[in-house]
């Protein structure tokens, strides 16, 4: 019963719209990321620390390395938005449309049904992740050649890959990116399990992740940033530096898999007790 339930969620999920907004605005973001690198000074920019550096630009100037470059503006401003804004959706829509009510009125428990939302949830941050990914290497690859790898984040990481290393961390980047995003969507879930609508558990969910980037940008707080939720969003990018500091990595995932149990406690403990009549 679990898996045909979980089936109905996702055939309503990927029946609406908006679910497939972040999939087009991803694709238009990237070809507008990728003509800007292609014509503009950006590459001349990345040229000038590699040659800086000691290495051959024309090795390294590739399908992988513009990828990544892709990949971190539309994961730092666009997957907040689109993975709350399908979170913010899952429970409070239900309660707006007047179907939470023909649900519940079923032999299926509160608990049940939120576990499978959030499942589906899940499953869909994880396709975006994955769509995003592929397209961000699939539009690169029609502009450069398949070389090395150079991935530059300032403060972060600095390195040069060959190409078949690159890939391998690439596809692993994906999975992070993954867990990044249903941490994303579960906060939108907590708070759409509240009695208020999907649009208010969205901005409350984006709210929460402003507010963390603004503290975590304060010298005052530097201390504290590791209490801080965005501040290990950035652990997809440790998987590219050489060495990988795997503690920092699973020390990051433990805590971005912590908030995601604890979203889900939260809102389904919030559910549980919910007047769904009112």
């Amino acid at each position: 019963m679990f898996f045909l339930q979980l089936r109905n969620e996702l055939w309503k999920l990927f029946g609406k719209k908006r679910t497939y907004i972040g999939f087009g605005a991803f694709l238009i973001a990237q070809n507008a990321i990728l003509l800007a690198f292609r014509f503009t000074h950006w590459r001349q920019g990345a040229e000038r620390m590699l040659q800086g550096n000691g290495y051959l630009a024309s090795d390294f100037i590739s399908a992988l390395t513009v990828a990544v470059l892709m990949l971190i503006p539309q994961i730092m401003l666009l997957m907040p938005l689109y993975a709350t804004l399908v979170g913010g959706d899952l429970v409070a829509k239900e309660s707006e449309d007047g179907t939470l009510r023909m649900i519940l009125s079923r032999p299926v428990s509160r608990l049940r049904l939120i576990l499978v939302k959030w499942v589906a949830g899940v499953l869909f941050a994880t396709l975006l992740v994955l769509v995003l990914g592929g397209m961000a290497l699939i539009f690169a690859r029609l502009w450069f050649p398949w070389k090395g790898m150079f991935v530059f984040v300032p403060g972060e990481v600095f390195n040069v890959l060959g190409a078949n290393e690159g890939f391998r961390l690439y596809l692993w980047a994906q999975v992070i990116l993954a867990v990044n995003a249903s941490t994303m969507l579960t906060l939108a879930l907590m708070f759409s399990c509240f009695n208020m609508k999907p649009a208010a558990a969205t901005i409350l969910a984006l709210s929460f992740l402003f507010f963390s980037v603004v503290v975590e940008s304060i010298p005052f707080f530097e201390d504290y940033r590791e209490f801080l939720l965005t501040s290990h969003f950035r652990c997809w990018l440790l998987i590219f530096s050489k060495p990988i500091v795997w503690w920092r990595l699973g020390e990051s995932l433990s805590i971005l898999l912590g908030f995601n149990l604890t979203f889900l406690i939260v809102g389904g403990a919030a559910f549980q007790v919910r007047d769904i009549k009112s």
